[in-house]
């Protein structure tokens, strides 16, 4: 007589092992939302921990064990960790949601139709999904990676790698690009006449994505470029330069330019870079933000402008203990956001690019207290104009219209918008990734749709037809098969 199987429920399982089922994979909050509600197995109260409340579901304990195990939860003070807790209303579902959406703020972003990155250049896009890269707008210099031939691309287009390896994140400047590998490993193209693509052999453009060299056998998961200098950031918190050093951005104390990647010797344990033209900021694993290059337009947030050779923290966030979680480098201001979900900028605030009502400049981060009650979950600056993202999937915009950027077409009697405003034209639609370059702008939405606005002069937007977007308009990509 052959085997037997006999049917079993999900309710018949212990609760120890469902709960070992629901922490072991990569779940998203939304998808124990979507357990709860469909579930009543999923909605029965959890009594697993003295540290968890005893009348909440299962699904919550799940998300609360995850939020315990995350790094960022982790290298949280207890204080902070409460505040974050207090702020969500006690919802360990929206803890988690917000320490995965800051995670994916600066990297892949998962969406229902695939993990996708959207990254603004200057005059170019560059676009992650899934397993291909894709580019549009002006290939001045190669930055596009589609050869020498190319000078425009009206569509987003595949680029091909000489690796077979996926790329995870990548970063997009005026003239250069740099994409890292699931490997470890960074490719850069572009214009290298002052060696911010990290090949020392040559100053000529690199036309197609190349391997940096120097960096083998050093394993990175973050770039960053800036205007003709790139840092990179390495899996054990590790930061490199290269590149052109005129203002001390390179952080080594000199003003010596570097042909190849070289190792910044007084940052460690760090968690994020972000580069603007001529200023870098970073953020260890304990929430210090550390500034350093060009001290122009109060960007470095000392006060001051005065240029900073090496790594200085920026005290006034320190001696507030506030735990920063992301900073935004724009050409001529920062957005920051801390453990509580809360924005902080500095800098030029010209045409309201710091969302304080006003355009006077701040020289040491001011807290925006318009947006307090909001759950922040991701910070973009660029020139002039700022979006921050709150954990539902709204998009707040402020600063300067020019070009349609904002995604406001009812510019009325001024190009400028002095505060956070929702951007109601993607009210519909949850967003999940947004990047701005000099006059446009691209969002991705939780279903993995795109959306674009701003300049198209030089089809940034992907668009063959349109000269412009003054609102979000949808993009299409043409999937191409491995």
């Amino acid at each position: 007589m052959g085997d037997k199987f006999w049917p079993i429920s999900l309710a018949d399982l212990p609760l120890h092992l469902i709960l070992e089922i629901l922490t072991s994979g990569p779940l998203r909050a939304v998808d124990l939302v979507s357990l709860e509600l469909t579930s009543r197995t999923f909605r029965a109260n959890a009594r697993l921990d003295t540290r968890f409340q005893s009348n909440s579901s299962l699904v919550n304990f799940a998300a609360f064990q995850l939020c315990w195990s995350h790094p960022l939860y982790s290298s949280m003070h207890l204080e902070e960790r409460k505040a974050l807790f207090d702020k969500t209303e006690g919802n360990w579902k929206r803890v988690l949601r917000f320490l995965q959406s800051v995670d994916q703020s600066s990297d892949m972003v998962e969406t229902s139709a695939g993990n996708m990155q959207i990254k603004s250049g200057r005059y170019h896009t560059l676009l992650v999904n899934g397993s291909s890269v894709y580019s549009c707008g002006s290939n001045l210099c190669g930055v596009l990676g589609h050869g020498s031939e190319t000078t425009q691309c009206v569509a987003f287009t595949r680029i091909s790698f000489p690796s077979l390896a996926q790329v995870t994140q990548v970063s997009a400047s005026h003239n250069h690009a740099a994409f890292v590998m699931q490997t470890g490993e960074v490719f850069t193209c572009g214009d290298n006449s002052s060696f911010c693509c990290g090949h020392g052999d040559t100053n000529r453009p690199i036309f197609r994505p190349r391997l940096v060299e120097t960096l083998k056998g050093v394993s990175c998961k973050q770039v960053a470029a800036g205007l003709s200098f790139t840092v990179f950031l390495t899996s054990h918190g590790n930061v490199y330069t290269c590149g052109t050093n005129s203002h001390g951005q390179l952080g080594h104390g000199d003003t010596v330019d570097r042909p190849t990647p070289k190792v910044v010797e007084l940052l460690e344990s760090v968690v994020q870079i972000a580069a603007g033209p001529s200023y870098v900021l970073s953020i260890t694993e304990d929430g210090i933000v550390h500034s350093f290059g060009s001290g122009t337009n109060f960007c470095l947030g000392h006060g001051e402008q005065q240029n900073e050779l090496r790594p200085r923290a920026i005290q006034l966030l320190k001696k507030k203990g506030l735990h920063i979680v992301r900073v935004s480098a724009g050409d001529e201001h920062v957005v920051a956001l801390d453990s509580r979900g809360h924005v902080y900028t500095w800098g030029k605030g010209y045409c309201g690019a710091l969302g304080h009502g006003d355009e006077i400049d701040k020289i040491v981060p001011a807290p925006l207290l318009c947006l307090k009650k909001n759950l922040i979950v991701q910070v973009c600056a660029s020139k002039r104009k700022t979006f921050v993202l709150t954990d539902s999937g709204s998009l707040y915009g402020f600063g300067w219209m020019g070009f349609g950027s904002l995604g406001f077409p009812d510019r009325g009697h001024s190009d400028k918008i002095l505060g956070p405003r929702l951007l109601q034209s993607l009210k519909g639609h949850r967003i999940s990734q947004v990047s701005t370059g000099l006059y446009h702008t691209v969002a991705v939405t939780t279903r993995g749709r795109i959306f674009g606005f701003g300049d198209n002069e030089r089809a940034q937007l992907g668009h063959d037809s349109l000269r412009g977007c003054l609102e979000p308009t949808e993009i299409f990509v043409q999937q191409i098969a491995d």
